[in-house]
Formats: C-alpha cells, sequence, structure tokens
C-alpha cells in the first residue's frame, strides 16, 4: 500500500473490530469524566488543558485508539507529533498496545522527523536532491567558525556560539538574512556583519545542499506556502493531528500546525491525486480542515529561552475558533499538600488558564521547609535527610535534588560525596569535571607546579589566544632541552626562531603572569589586595616569615588578567552566563577555603579539590540520588523532591526579574519542580549564600509567600542561623567572628603545604634543572616536533592516571583517611558531628563506607577517605 493512498471504507486493512460488542468498552475503562470526555470529544478543534500528572499520554493514546476502532480516521490520516524521541516511542508502544497491528501506516514522530520526511519527499521543488545532509549542532558551529575567521568577525565580539544562537532564533521566527537586513540599524556596524555572516551561512548551506536542525521545520513551512498543491497533499493525507507539549511550540512548530490544518480550496482540490472524492468536500466545495487536538499546560511553559511561545496555547480559542476546551485536574501522582501548594504558586500568574489540581490519595504529609545558615548546611540538611528517606526504605534512584543554576552543585556535591551518598548529575557535569572549571583550575595547578605538562598545555587555550599546536610543541621541547620549568621557557620565548614575533608577546605576557601568581603563592611579591594591618602585638620575632597569598587572590588574578569571565559574558549565550557563573563558584569555593583554613596556601587547596573531584564513584544497588536543573526536571517523576536555593535571585533567577513575563515564567519553573514530587517535598534556602567570593545576606522567595503557612513544617524557623546538629558552618563563624567581613588576606599561623611537603618534578621525564646542553627542537623538523611533544603529554597523563588527583603535588595540607583504619566498636569524632560509635565498615579501597552512630544526630554514613573524622584514644 502507497504511503499516501486513502483506503476505501468498503474494507478494513487491519484486524480490529468497530465499537465493543456489550460490556464496558476497554478504550473507556478506568478513565475519570473529563479524560472520557476528551477521547470521545469531536469536532474541528480540541485543547485538553493537562495538568501535571493527570494522565495526558493516556488521553491521547486513547483518543487516537478510539478514532481508528471506530473507523472515523485510518491510521494513515493520523499524525501525531511530540517533542522527543523517546515520547513518540513511548506513544507507539502505548497504541501498539491497544490495537496491535491496526496501527500501522500512522505518523508518530517528532516536528523535526516529521519535516524530513516530507522534505525528502519534496526537495527538488526547490532546488534540493532528496540525499541533502542534516548539519547537526557541531557542523554548523564549524562553518561558522570558519565564515568569522573569514570575515575577521571575531574583532567585533562574534563567536560560533553566539552568532549561531541568533540564527536559530531567527530561523525559528521564519526570518532568513533578508528579512533581517530589512529592520536591522543601517548604522550599527555589527548588525551589518551580522548580516553577512547569516547570508553566507545561508549560501554555504545551500552549496553544499544541507540543511542545519532549525531549517527542518522553517523550509517545510515555505514549501507549503510556495506550493500550495503540495500542501494540499499533505492537508488532505492527515485528516487528525495531534500535537503533545503545545505550551512548548515556537513560531514555526505553530507556524507548521496552521499550514497542515487549512482547508483545500477548490482550485487545489482539481489537482489532487487520486482526486478527491464527493463525500470529503463540503457545500462550498472545499476539503475541511483536519481536526486539530492539542494537548498542553500553560502552567508547565518554562522554555521561552529556546523560543516556545506561550500564546500559542493561551490564545487557541481565539486561533481556532468553535474549539472545544477540555480540562484534566485529577492528579494521580502526588498528594494534595503537595498539589495545594502548586496551585497556590501558578494562581499568582494572569498567563493561564485557569485550573485547580486535586487528588483522590489524599492530604500526605506536610511540605518539609528548612533555612540553614549558607549553602553548606543546606547542603548538610539535604545528605542528612536522603539518608533518613534511604534508611526508611526509599531507594536512591526515587529522590531527586533539583537546582536552578547549575553552579549550586558544588557543595551539594562535596556533601554528598563525604556522606557516601552515590549521585549522578542529569543533563550536566559534575562541577570539577566542568571543562571551564578544569580551564581555572589549570592556571592554580600550573602555578602549583610550573613542571606539569598537563595543565601548562590546557591554560595556553583558555581562553583561546592563538597559540596553536605547533607553537606549544616549540615551547615544550625548548623547555625540556634547557631544563627550564614551562613558566621560565615562555619567559625566554625570543630564543625560539620557529614563534612568529607577534605570538611571542603573548607568550610573555602569560608566562609573565604565570611567574607573577608563583611568587605570589609563595609569599613573595605584591598582591591586588592590601594585607589586614597586623596588631603590634602580634608582630612577634619569629613571625616575620612570607606568608602565602590567599588561594582566592591567586585565581582571582588569573580570572581577571585571562578575561575569562568576561569572554564568556560577551558571547550573550545562556550555556555561557551558566560557565561564567561555575567560574564564579569557584572563585566562592576558594573563598571559602581561605576562611576555613587561612595560610594553608595553594596547595593544600589543590589536594583538597582533588581529593573531592577524583573520588570513585559509589556502588548502591538501590542507584542514584538524582541531581539536576529544574528546567531539566520537566517530565519527570520523583517519589522525594528537593528543591533548593529557593532565594530571590536565585528562584526567580535575577536576570529574569527586568524580562517581560520572566517572573511569570520563573514561577511556572517553581510549578513544576513541586509537581515533580509524588510523596516527599523539601524545599530549602540558605539565609548567606556566597557568590563570586562575597558573602551575601539570601532573601527568602516570593514564591515561599505564596505557599500557605500551613502546609510547610519548617524544621528551623527561618533566620535560626544553627543547623540540625547544634553547629554552623565554620567559614561563615569565621567571617561574622571578624565583624562580618571578610578581606580575602589571611592572618597568623604557619604556612601548611609549604615547600617542605612538596615536591616538584619536571612532568613527563627527561628535563630537570640541570646544565642541560642548548639544542634546537626536533632538529628543525617541525612534524617531529609536534610528534615529541604529543608523546611526553601521553606519558604525563599516563603518569596523572596512576597517580590519580593533580600531578607532581603531595597532599600533606589536609587529613585524607585512605589509610585509616577503622572497626566496628572503634570511637570517632567528625567536626561537624562530634564523637561517635562506629557500628561497621563496608567496601573495600577508596570507597570504605563508615557506618557510624554519634552521639548529637544518630546514624550516618561516610565515606572514610574524606570524611572530617579521627579515632579517639
Amino acid at each position: 500500500m502507497s504511503d499516501f493512498e486513502l483506503l476505501d471504507p468498503s474494507g478494513l486493512p487491519y484486524g480490529t473490530e468497530s465499537g465493543a460488542a456489550g460490556g464496558p468498552d476497554p478504550l473507556l475503562d478506568g478513565l475519570n469524566p473529563a479524560q472520557e470526555r476528551a477521547v470521545l470529544s469531536r469536532g474541528p478543534a480540541l485543547l485538553i488543558v493537562a495538568g501535571a500528572g493527570s494522565g495526558k499520554t493516556r488521553v491521547l493514546t486513547h483518543r487516537i485508539a478510539h478514532l481508528i476502532r471506530e473507523r472515523e480516521a485510518w491510521p494513515s490520516q493520523i499524525l501525531a507529533i511530540t517533542f522527543t524521541n523517546k515520547a513518540a516511542a513511548e506513544m507507539r508502544e502505548r497504541i501498539d498496545g491497544l490495537l496491535g497491528e491496526g496501527a500501522q501506516g500512522m505518523w508518530i514522530s517528532t516536528f523535526h522527523s516529521a519535516c524530513v520526511r516530507i522534505l525528502r519527499r519534496e526537495a527538488e521543488r526547490f532546488g534540493y536532491v532528496s540525499g541533502f545532509t542534516i548539519y547537526d549542532s557541531a557542523d554548523s558551529r564549524a562553518l561558522l567558525k570558519r565564515i568569522i575567521k573569514e570575515l575577521d568577525a571575531d574583532t567585533y565580539g562574534f563567536t560560533p556560539a553566539n552568532s549561531g544562537s541568533k540564527i536559530s532564533k531567527l530561523k525559528n521566527e521564519l526570518s532568513d538574512a533578508s528579512d533581517y537586513a530589512a529592520t536591522m540599524n543601517e548604522n550599527d556596524p555589527r548588525d551589518r556583519l551580522f548580516v553577512e555572516i547569516f547570508r553566507m551561512y545561508e549560501q554555504e548551506l545551500r552549496r553544499a545542499n544541507a540543511f542545519d536542525f532549525d531549517d527542518l521545520i522553517g523550509q517545510t513551512v515555505h514549501l507549503f506556502r510556495a506550493h500550495p498543491d503540495v500542501a494540499a497533499v499533505y492537508q488532505r493525507r492527515f485528516r487528525h493531528i495531534l500535537v503533545d507539549e503545545y505550551q512548548d511550540t515556537n513560531h514555526a512548530q505553530y507556524s507548521l500546525i496552521r499550514e497542515l490544518t487549512r482547508p483545500i480550496e477548490p482550485e487545489q482540490v482539481e489537482g489532487l491525486v487520486p482526486p478527491a472524492r464527493a463525500r470529503e468536500l463540503d457545500a462550498s466545495g472545499r476539503v475541511p480542515a483536519a481536526s486539530l487536538t492539542v494537548v498542553g499546560d500553560s502552567d508547565q511553559s518554562i522554555y521561552a529561552f529556546r523560543g516556545a511561545d506561550i500564546r500559542n496555547i493561551v490564545e487557541f480559542e481565539r486561533d481556532f475558533p468553535g474549539a472545544e476546551v477540555v480540562k484534566l485536574e485529577q492528579n494521580y501522582r502526588s498528594t494534595q499538600n503537595i498539589l495545594s501548594a502548586a496551585n497556590a504558586v501558578i494562581g499568582n500568574n494572569f498567563d493561564r488558564q485557569e485550573k485547580n489540581l486535586w487528588t483522590a490519595e489524599g492530604d500526605g504529609p506536610k511540605i518539609t521547609g528548612f533555612t540553614g545558615y549558607s549553602q553548606h548546611d543546606e547542603a548538610r540538611f539535604v545528605a542528612e535527610e536522603i539518608e533518613d528517606l534511604h534508611r526508611g526504605g526509599l531507594a536512591y534512584s526515587d529522590i531527586a535534588v533539583f537546582y536552578r543554576t547549575n553552579s549550586q552543585t558544588r557543595a551539594l556535591e562535596e556533601l554528598l560525596i563525604r556522606s557516601a551518598i552515590p549521585y549522578r548529575v542529569l543533563g550536566g557535569t559534575k562541577f570539577y569535571e566542568r571543562a571551564e572549571v578544569k580551564d581555572a583550575m589549570s592556571y592554580l595547578t600550573s602555578i602549583a607546579n610550573p613542571y606539569d605538562p598537563i595543565s601548562w598545555s590546557r591554560l595556553l587555550g583558555a581562553p583561546k589566544r592563538g597559540i596553536g599546536p605547533m607553537a606549544e610543541a616549540h615551547l615544550a621541547n625548548f623547555q625540556e632541552a634547557q631544563g627550564l620549568s614551562f613558566h621560565e621557557a615562555m619567559l625566554r620565548v625570543d630564543e625560539i626562531p620557529q614563534i612568529g614575533p607577534k605570538l611571542r608577546g603573548t607568550v610573555r605576557a602569560l608566562g609573565e603572569l604565570l611567574t607573577r601568581a608563583a611568587k605570589m603563592a609563595a609569599g613573595g611579591g605584591p598582591t591586588d589586595v592590601a594585607p589586614e594591618p597586623i596588631p603590634d602585638s602580634e608582630q612577634a620575632e619569629g613571625d616575620q616569615e612570607k606568608r602565602p597569598a590567599p588561594v582566592a587572590d591567586l585565581l582571582k588574578l588569573v580570572l581577571d588578567e585571562s578575561e575569562m569571565i568576561e569572554k564568556l559574558r560577551a558571547r550573550r549565550d545562556p550555556q555561557d552566563d551558566a560557565r561564567a557563573e561555575n567560574l564564579e563558584e569557584l572563585l566562592a569555593v576558594a573563598r571559602e577555603f581561605d576562611v576555613k583554613q587561612p595560610g594553608a596556601g595553594l596547595v593544600a587547596f589543590l589536594t583538597e579539590v582533588s581529593l573531592v573531584a577524583a573520588a570513585d564513584d559509589l556502588d548502591d544497588q538501590s542507584g542514584t540520588v538524582s541531581l539536576m536543573t529544574m528546567h531539566t526536571a520537566k517530565g519527570l517523576e520523583f517519589k522525594a523532591v528537593f528543591i533548593t536555593g529557593v532565594e530571590e535571585g536565585l528562584l526567580p533567577h535575577q536576570m529574569s526579574v527586568d524580562e517581560v513575563g520572566g517572573v511569570n515564567e520563573e514561577r511556572r519553573l517553581m510549578y513544576v519542580g513541586i509537581t515533580r514530587a509524588r510523596e516527599r517535598l523539601f524545599i530549602t534556602l540558605a539565609s548567606t549564600r556566597a557568590t563570586f567570593g562575597d558573602v551575601a545576606v539570601a532573601m527568602p522567595s516570593r514564591f515561599l509567600q505564596e505557599i500557605p503557612e500551613g502546609l510547610i513544617d519548617w524544621r528551623q524557623s527561618p533566620g535560626e542561623v544553627t543547623g540540625r546538629g547544634g553547629t554552623e558552618s565554620r567559614a561563615l563563624n569565621a567571617v561574622r567572628g571578624s565583624g562580618g567581613s571578610y578581606s580575602g588576606r589571611a592572618r597568623g599561623g604557619a604556612s601548611r603545604g609549604t615547600d617542605s611537603s612538596v615536591s616538584f618534578a619536571p612532568g613527563g621525564g627527561g628535563g630537570g634543572r640541570g646544565s642541560a646542553a642548548v639544542s634546537e627542537p626536533a632538529s628543525g623538523n617541525m612534524q617531529s616536533a609536534l610528534d615529541k611533544w604529543r608523546e611526553r603529554k601521553r606519558l604525563a597523563k599516563e603518569a596523572q592516571a596512576a597517580g590519580g588527583g593533580f600531578p607532581n603535588t603531595i597532599g600533606g595540607a589536609i587529613r585524607d583517611n585512605g589509610d585509616l583504619e577503622l572497626a566496628a566498636g572503634d570511637r570517632i569524632t567528625h567536626d561537624e558531628y562530634g564523637e561517635g560509635r562506629v557500628t561497621g565498615v563496608t567496601g573495600v579501597g577508596s570507597k570504605r563506607i563508615a557506618h557510624v552512630v554519634f552521639d548529637s544526630v544518630g546514624e550516618r554514613k561516610l565515606l572514610v577517605k574524606l570524611a572530617p573524622i579521627a579515632k579517639v584514644d
């Protein structure tokens, strides 16, 4: 049977019977009245307002099955559109379960998959061949990178990221380079240059017979508008169109739906093959528009940054006059207390269809609220509650922790690791594994160890400064031949003739930065921060030794002079803004370390970070706790959910406050987070939060005030500063003890992590501080020089992997309990929980876990390698 053949109703091509011969209808059995109405409703347009957890997928699949079983449509006349391949596969599986082979011939796909299928058939209509290429994001970035370089557009701040983001946004609005040129500011050189980038990008795609991902929908819309006869074929073929998650559609997707649901005019009917039958025509000789069913919830529209337009669903009845609206308000996921909180929050938005979620499953426990003094107190509470839930029988896989921005994960990750709780970061990367964090850490590692080839190689390109692989190889081979550190080799770059004069200045400036920072780290040389005045009483005769600069000062120097954060911000891309926030969070990590361990120095900091970053993944038969942003949480559900950082500036995010509709979308985000919880919901915040190294007072989110007071059980009253175990953040205690301010300058005490506890050796072998003979690297053979350097890096990486952590550093500055022997019955003391007794030890090696009953807080589980514990004699 042809894909386009319209079946004759005189026979059924599939093995289903029409209707149900007596008894209850299996397709309606178990549906509530609103769901049944949504399945049976017939008309030109239907909007199913499906609240969270209201069974929308079941309704959608049963509606499709009912249409087919009742012979109101053939499978080939139905187009069902979802947003993900996973959702499409689930829908197809459910319909197959209801109808068996009777569902064959349906189109169940994403917007993009459906459009590819159409474009492959019709490509020759607009100058393409059916075998066109589809560029993925990496292909598009590579093409834009070449165009930007050719136009020298990088001098105006253009990057593949910000250019691609703007082009994508315009394409989703069905605009091309010519459209943008007609509305741009002629006096703005950046606008003119962007038009040229956009135009060249379009030309290169056409020359390559290629579409990018955003073209697939836009080109299909243009095809239908330019060729009404082609549109008529698909308008007649698809008589029932069903769209899931309609609130997430952008303008291009909306336009595609509008084109597919237009009636076929009489002059177009004559050209249809096979010819339209008389029974398909209305009184005016037209083929009526296809029936449209959309399912969605304006309260869950959270993707405006991707181009989603909430007006598509809010104004549905205006766009499709006579549309019927069915509201699904009965929730099958959450308890009533959770739903009441969600209803109260979202009720403050005006851009929505009114509905009120309810459940027949009972009130359930109250929401648990917690206010910690700092993000560390907040993270400690989360870790402790997760352990309590797990001991109560809840699997780790049934627990999720949500946050607004990725930079919030750092404190959470550290506390989960130290508490031996297995976790995974969904839709993201663990904090210390993120590229921008590793870039910044490479500077600090190289400052501490100027012979480490891995960190030095990484920092050369972070951010990009024109030092390519060949220049890097010449520098490295010169360093090895001369027996220098990498920093010294950079200062002597004038002695390397293979590197051009312009690049020498760049290399020398970077070498001077690293050398200056290394002197600061060792306690010599000026810093950008004035030292605290030391009282005369503290000026003891032996207190004249040089003290290392605070780690935060070193990191700030690197970030300022490399302009890593500024360059990320300048790209005007949401992902780059998130990366900049991660660097700011890393600076906060350094500030906190300086407060907790004044005078400890850079090596101690690197060692502490390496212990956390290199901690082995923990094995657990009950899965892992899921950490994710609230955007990632859409479509998921968990028995227990923690929403963290519910503070002004985070949720709602500061960037949304000044945007039109921004706070409304943030409120919808809060609503989505709340409705992911099935049984238990925890809402946490901190009284103070460190951002960019500064400790600031954090105000409770306005959304908290919108939740009725009786729904939340506050374990700790807002405003108190002591944690569950009667402890406070030691870092912030130190800040408060110094009058509430911190200058970033270490006070008192001998420096830990000095040269006596660290031994640096040239990384990769082969070059010490001896009097090695001077030789031209690789005898002038460029490829040989590059190969030699690559081999050195390979050997260095192997050595680093074998030793773990940062290369050529010795972690004597902080406690590493890898060799601590513990057994049941041992008494231990913990920095936060006080004394306790070990009841058992499980796991081996770095995965050893101590099970301890503490006198103050009860049972806890600790990762021995990292926990701040010691035996009590």
